[in-house]
């Protein structure tokens, strides 16, 4: 099963489990990870899931899509990035496992 990373703001690191086409978003609401909200429940339309793709995965995971792409310039609380991508559109493959994602200062 592959896992993620997520890294707070403060450096602190949790590891999760995540089933292979299953969003980094819903894992880390699985797994109680701070700073996921997931308001909307993964349908791509809150950007309270906002995170920045770590960059040795930034190009295995790709950018964002165009409906992604506005939600992060319109509704993320927090600064955007090049890295920046919505952690409900991100499915875990294998090929991923290891993923490490930074969690904004606020979502």
């Amino acid at each position: 099963m592959p896992k993620v990373v997520f890294i707070t703001i403060d450096g602190a690191q949790r590891v999760v489990d995540a089933h292979p086409g299953e969003s980094v978003m819903a894992a880390a609401v699985r797994n109680g990870v701070p700073g996921i909200i997931g308001e909307c429940g993964g349908s791509c339309s809150c950007a309270t899931c906002h995170v920045y793709v770590d960059a040795d995965f930034s190009a295995a995971v790709g950018g964002p899509t165009e409906m992604e792409d506005d939600l992060l310039e319109l509704g993320a609380a927090s600064e955007r990035r090049d890295s920046s991508r919505l952690s409900c559109q991100i499915a875990m493959t294998e090929s991923f496992d290891g993923l490490v994602v930074h969690i904004p200062e606020e979502q």
